[in-house]
């Protein structure tokens, strides 16, 4: 079952929902690579809002804030960036243990060098 993100683009007035089907909907099967995918398939999915039939670019963990809020039962994750924002959830998981996996998957993504 694919997990649906909520997708707004700034300067539009409206949010659209997008479907990740490479993420399993069942959050207590996720290692960090998968809450890695999860991260950059949002990104993806609010690429591709902007830019319809555009070549998806190159995803590096950096350049946005996100945040994990309890919700019911559950918690959600948001993304945002200069360009819009990336809603996904509830799952069923407690939030210090997504927000933990997030930090660990922040913290390993290799950094582009500048030269």
């Amino acid at each position: 079952m694919p997990i649906d993100v909520d997708i707004w683009v700034r300067g539009t007035t409206h949010a659209t929902t997008h479907a990740i089907a490479n993420v399993s909907s069942d959050p207590s099967t996720w290692d960090d690579a998968d809450v890695g995918t999860l991260l950059t398939e949002m990104l993806l999915a609010l690429d591709r809002a902007r830019h319809p039939g555009g070549q998806p670019p190159t995803v590096t963990l950096r350049g946005f804030n996100w945040i994990v809020s309890s919700f019911d039962s559950g918690v959600v994750l948001h993304l945002e960036m200069q360009m819009g924002s990336a809603s996904a959830g509830p799952f069923a998981m407690d939030e210090s243990r997504l927000t933990a996996m997030i930090e660990r998957v922040m913290e390993t993504e290799p950094r582009a060098t500048v030269h």
